[in-house]
C-alpha cells in the first residue's frame, strides 16, 4: 500500500477541534493523487493522453476522527480493474496503527475527448500493483433516496473554486455542499458521520445551477444535488452517530 504521513493541522479541523469529513476526504484524494504522480501515471501522462480517472462512488467509514495536532498516516492501494472500472481503497491510521477511517471508491477511465469510457492503457496497468481488498463491509453504489418528500433548499450556482484540473466540479466540493445544506441539528456537539457514501451521476461545470433536496429518515440524511431538470449531479448519503453511544 502506499502511503504518506502527515499532522492534522488547524486549517483541517472543524468546529469541535477534530478533523473534519471534508477534509478526511481531501486527504485520501491526495494520497491516490501522490500515488498516480509517483508511478508516472498521474496528471501529466492523463493529460497527454487526454485521459481522466473519474469518481463513480464514495465509501467512508470513521471509526474516530483525530484530533489538532495528531500525526497520522494515509494509505491507498486499487484492488481491481474491470474493463474502464478501477476500485480503489483508502486508510488512515495513527502512527501506533489505530484505524481511524477506511474507505472504498469506484473510478471510471475517461478519453475527454470523445466523452466515452477507456480502458487503462498497458503502462497503467503495469504500473499499478493490485493489492488484497481491504475487510470491510461494502456498501452498494447506488444510493436509494428514503420514501420520504425532500425539502428544498437554496439554489447555488458553481464558482471557480468549486473546480478541479479537469475544469467540472470536484468531488469533494460535492460532499462540502451537501454537508452545508444540512439542518443545525446535524452539527451539535457529540454528533458524528459514522459513514459517507456519494453516487456520482453527471458533471457539473461552470455556472451551472446546483438545486440540493434534503431527504431525512432517523439518522441517514441524504442530499440529492440536482440540475435544473431535476437530475441529481451527485447523491450524498450521510449516516450520523451520537459519540455517547460508541460501544
Amino acid at each position: 500500500m502506499y502511503t504518506f504521513n502527515s499532522r492534522i493541522r488547524y486549517s483541517e479541523i472543524d468546529n469541535k477541534g477534530c478533523l473534519s469529513l471534508e477534509a478526511l476526504l481531501d486527504y485520501f484524494q491526495d494520497c491516490s493523487t501522490f500515488h498516480s504522480e509517483e508511478l508516472g501515471v498521474g496528471l501529466d501522462y492523463l493529460r497527454n493522453r487526454h485521459l481522466a480517472w473519474v469518481l463513480s462512488a464514495w465509501q467512508i467509514v470513521t471509526e474516530r476522527y483525530p484530533k489538532l495536532g495528531e500525526e497520522v498516516v494515509i494509505g491507498t492501494a486499487p484492488y481491481a480493474f474491470k474493463g474502464f472500472f478501477g476500485y480503489r481503497n483508502f486508510l488512515m491510521e495513527t502512527l501506533q496503527g489505530e484505524k481511524l477511517a477506511y474507505a472504498n471508491t469506484l473510478w471510471t477511465l475517461m478519453d475527454m475527448e470523445g466523452l466515452h469510457p477507456a480502458k487503462p492503457t498497458k503502462e497503467m496497468m503495469e504500473a499499478y500493483t493490485i493489492e488484497e481488498k481491504l475487510p470491510m463491509k461494502y456498501a452498494p453504489r447506488k444510493i436509494i433516496l428514503p420514501a420520504l418528500r425532500g425539502v428544498d433548499t437554496e439554489t447555488l450556482e458553481v464558482k471557480r473554486r468549486h473546480l478541479d484540473t479537469n475544469n467540472h466540479v470536484n468531488n469533494g466540493q460535492y460532499i462540502r455542499i451537501a454537508l452545508e445544506c444540512l439542518p443545525q441539528s446535524y452539527c451539535k456537539e457529540g454528533v458524528v458521520v459514522r459513514q459517507m457514501r456519494a453516487e456520482y451521476k453527471r458533471q457539473a461545470h461552470l455556472k451551472d445551477k446546483i438545486y440540493p433536496v434534503i431527504y431525512e429518515d432517523g439518522k441517514i440524511a441524504a442530499v440529492s444535488l440536482n440540475n435544473e431538470e431535476k437530475q441529481p449531479y451527485c447523491i450524498v448519503e450521510l449516516e450520523f452517530m451520537d459519540m455517547g453511544e460508541e460501544s
